[in-house]
């Protein structure tokens, strides 16, 4: 009975942890901007007994436990937020703004579940280091920034992130999702897509719009463009196999009476399977440069790219583990399978990195009522907030004590135990 012995003062700690969470959420600030969020972690995480070493990757916490031998466990939560305008109404919303990366001030909100996140790790982290009379080896409580740019795990890894406390012998973390709060979703293998974010510059030649024809015009151009990259998923992607590609922002031209000399499109590829994603990113580019020679550009178009994240993937056998240890604590009717997810994550950089497991898992966080209803009634996506939407809200309880709990029985399936030490 560890985890209930080291779960017993949750209870009594609720309220600290919903005014951390509403303080977070208050408060959001945008990818490696997260110096006030960054120093409340690490003050709690000091005043638990962990040695403390802020600044990893920028704005990254790692929080380090030692407690006898054993395997090193890391639990990993993000912590930045999102350049959205909150409407949700609530009490604590944010009003807060921030710079973008490309210095333009503009609203800041933790649209995505990350301020529960990190209340939740640090309510885990409070706990273990509490009970730690329950369990031996090490705890790594990694505090993450910049994981809406997609930088922030391979920051904190290039920061030498295992150095002060090793490496772990297991990586876990988890998500808030839009599902009934208190549902805890697992997957073994792929759970979430991998993203490739591409930045596509179109070059025609300017001149007046009463006169096109001594132009060649990028509108028209990104307009082919933008409906010929739909045909991709349905024309070259088998119906066994799944991607997404959208084109998220389009800019042409300035005034009604100017035809622009460029266009620059910004493209977003979700895809599960290796060999998917690289089919779907050439013909992107064979689409690009092929529109554009048709159209008569004066010039080649550039493609970069401007966001990469890694496949998600659970160690088969470690997920089956602590899929059971979440069951036996839940109950089998909040455990079930997560389906697959096509938002994206750099989590796994940090298994990947140490070359160890690694099992990210999902907790659902919205009024299960409500939820259950609009499945029911074929109403999901158009009735539920969905994360990164402005209205995205998530259920204090039982969210808060779920998330605790979840950390809590994985860090304590993966540690020894005193009693397993000395038998």
């Amino acid at each position: 009975m560890t985890a209930e012995t080291v779960l017993a003062p949750l209870e009594a700690r609720l309220p600290d942890l919903e005014a951390l969470y509403a303080d977070l959420h208050r408060h959001p600030e945008l990818a490696f901007a997260e110096t006030r969020t960054a120093a409340e972690l690490a003050r709690r995480l000091v005043a638990s007994g962990y040695e403390v070493y802020p600044g990893i990757g920028r704005t990254g916490v790692l929080g380090v436990l030692r407690n006898g031998p054993g395997p090193t466990v890391m639990l990993r939560a993000d912590i930045d937020a999102l350049p959205v305008e909150e409407k949700t109404g609530l009490p604590y919303a944010s009003t807060d703004t921030g710079l973008d990366t490309a210095g333009r001030e503009v609203p800041v909100m933790h649209a995505c579940g990350h301020d529960m996140h990190a209340t939740w790790l640090s309510g885990a982290a409070a706990l273990l280091a509490d009970g730690r009379a329950s369990w031996s080896g090490t705890l790594l409580a990694v505090f993450q920034p910049g994981e809406e740019v997609g930088d922030g795990a391979a920051g904190m890894i290039r920061d030498d992130v295992f150095g002060p406390g090793g490496k772990p012998d297991v990586v876990l973390g988890q998500h808030l999702v839009p599902g009934p709060a208190g549902w805890v979703l697992t997957r073994p293998g792929v759970i979430m897509a991998a993203t490739d974010a591409l930045r596509v510059t179109l070059y025609g030649r300017g001149g007046h719009g009463s006169r096109p024809e001594t132009t060649v015009d990028p509108a028209v151009l990104a307009a082919s463009v933008v409906l010929k990259l739909q045909t991709i998923v349905s024309r070259e992607i088998p119906a066994t196999e799944s991607a997404v590609v959208t084109v998220g922002s389009l800019h042409v031209g300035t005034t009604h009476n100017v035809i622009a000399d460029h266009a620059t499109l910004e493209i977003n590829i979700r895809s599960f399977d290796q060999q998917v994603r690289e089919k779907v990113v050439a013909a992107v580019g064979r689409i690009v440069h092929g529109e554009a020679a048709t159209a008569g550009a004066p010039k080649p178009p550039t493609i970069e790219r401007i966001d990469t994240f890694p496949v998600t993937a659970n160690d088969e056998a470690t997920t089956a583990a602590l899929t059971a240890a979440f069951a036996g604590h839940f109950g089998a009717g909040r455990t079930m399978e997560a389906p697959l997810v096509t938002g994206s994550e750099d989590f796994s950089e940090f298994g990947r990195a140490a070359g160890v497991p690694s099992v990210f898992w999902l907790v659902g966080g919205l009024d299960a009522d409500t939820v259950l209803t609009a499945i029911a009634g074929g109403r999901f996506e158009t009735d539920v907030p969905s994360n990164h939407s402005p209205l995205f809200a998530p259920v204090l309880h039982p969210t808060l004590s779920t998330g605790v709990e979840t950390l809590v029985v994985a860090a304590l399936h993966e540690l020894a135990h005193p009693a397993d030490e000395a038998s």
